[in-house]
């Protein structure tokens, strides 16, 4: 028997330390934040991806009484930028949050299990890494690809 360490690398970062571009999605995703229908957990979720081509989708968290019927906000995006522009693939997705007080999370929050699995089919779809940014009130987390936040990944290769 033998023993498997994952680490995933993160770089932990101010909003004035980020790029313009990367401000643009942060602010995009915060933004979002305010179109989530999110009557249930009072949780707001936005996300901002950038593509290949230029664009920048964004989208909500989406809930509904007959739960899990909602979406996240990180798959709404997501679906919704691959049907628009199906011939671009992602670069670069920030997401953001504010909780049940109304005001930005303190902390970055990852996307769920779910999320992070579609995600990363658009990670393998673009054959690159898909940078990840998490937003939080105090830090932001920068990740390398979408597969570091699911390292064991569920895949059909």
């Amino acid at each position: 028997m033998k023993k498997l360490d994952i680490t995933v690398p993160v770089t932990v970062a101010s909003y004035d330390e980020l790029s313009p571009e990367d401000r643009r999605l942060v602010d995009l995703a915060r933004e979002a934040t305010h179109r989530s229908y999110a009557p249930y957990s009072k949780f707001c979720v936005g996300a901002a991806i950038l593509l290949s081509n230029g664009e920048i989708v964004t989208g909500a968290n989406q809930e509904n009484a007959a739960f899990p019927s909602g979406t996240c906000a990180e798959r709404t995006a997501c679906y919704y930028a691959h049907a628009r522009y199906p011939e671009a693939t992602f670069e670069t997705i920030a997401i953001a949050a504010r909780d049940t007080d109304g005001l930005e999370i303190a902390n970055p929050v990852a996307p769920c299990g779910a999320c992070r699995q579609a995600l990363l089919e658009y990670e393998t779809l673009a054959g690159k890494n898909v940078k990840v940014i998490l937003v939080g009130r105090n830090d932001i987390y920068i990740l390398p690809s979408v597969a570091s936040t699911l390292p064991l990944a569920f895949s059909e290769f």
